[in-house]
């Protein structure tokens, strides 16, 4: 089972023994399913615990509503992403820059094609905001954590200059891969390496 998400305002509940983590993991692992069966509008918590093995009592134990459920998918993921990011930073020399963002851009490539509803659900909701969300911006949420991640590789303070820089470069690839993504399943590929280009040139002023 992966980790359980961090504990956040859309989480009724957090699980305290591992049974409970665990089934909080099998309803997020049949939202993801069914998000790449069905879609977003089409998913309801009673299908989400029916394909958890689970008593719907479960899925509202943790969550008000769908809602909250596939934000709490959304941390998940964001989680899983930091933890692959981390990796590969490590085995990576702390001068080379341009090899840290390739390894960021493929890894966001490689959830997008393998992991179980990461196309619809990567980092954020896929539904507007409403009113009373809690749910931090999608973009900036990812930008945050890659800022951190990127300077402690890199050596240097997560600064509001690099914050901005990578905020702006997540903004640019978000736009970008969405748009390889509708041209290709699997994403164009020349589409894919202009905006590799994009953003290791608009980088280079705040990193060379």
């Amino acid at each position: 089972m992966g980790p359980v998400p961090p504990v956040n305002p859309n989480l009724r509940r957090a699980p305290v023994q591992q049974r409970s983590a665990d089934r909080l993991a099998r309803i997020l692992d049949a939202c993801a399913a069914l998000l790449d069966e069905s879609g977003y509008e089409q998913l309801t918590t009673r299908a989400v615990a029916e394909r958890a093995e689970v008593p719907i009592g479960s899925v509202y134990r943790f969550f008000s509503n769908k809602r909250a459920l596939v934000d709490a998918l959304a941390l998940r993921n964001l989680d899983r992403y930091a933890e692959r990011i981390t990796a590969r930073l490590a085995a990576l020399p702390a001068d080379d820059w341009r090899a840290a963002i390739d390894a960021v851009l493929d890894e966001y490539l490689a959830m997008k094609r393998t992991v179980p509803g990461f196309a619809l659900v990567d980092f954020g909701p896929p539904f507007p905001a409403e009113p009373g969300d809690t749910a931090e911006d999608a973009n900036r949420r990812l930008a945050d954590r890659l800022a951190g991640l990127l300077a402690g590789h890199l050596g240097r303070s997560p600064d509001e200059s690099l914050s901005r820089a990578i905020l702006v470069s997540v903004e640019a690839a978000d736009a970008l891969l969405q748009l390889a993504f509708r041209t290709h399943p699997s994403g164009d590929g020349a589409i894919v390496a202009e905006t590799r280009t994009l953003v290791r040139s608009y980088l280079a002023q705040t990193l060379d």
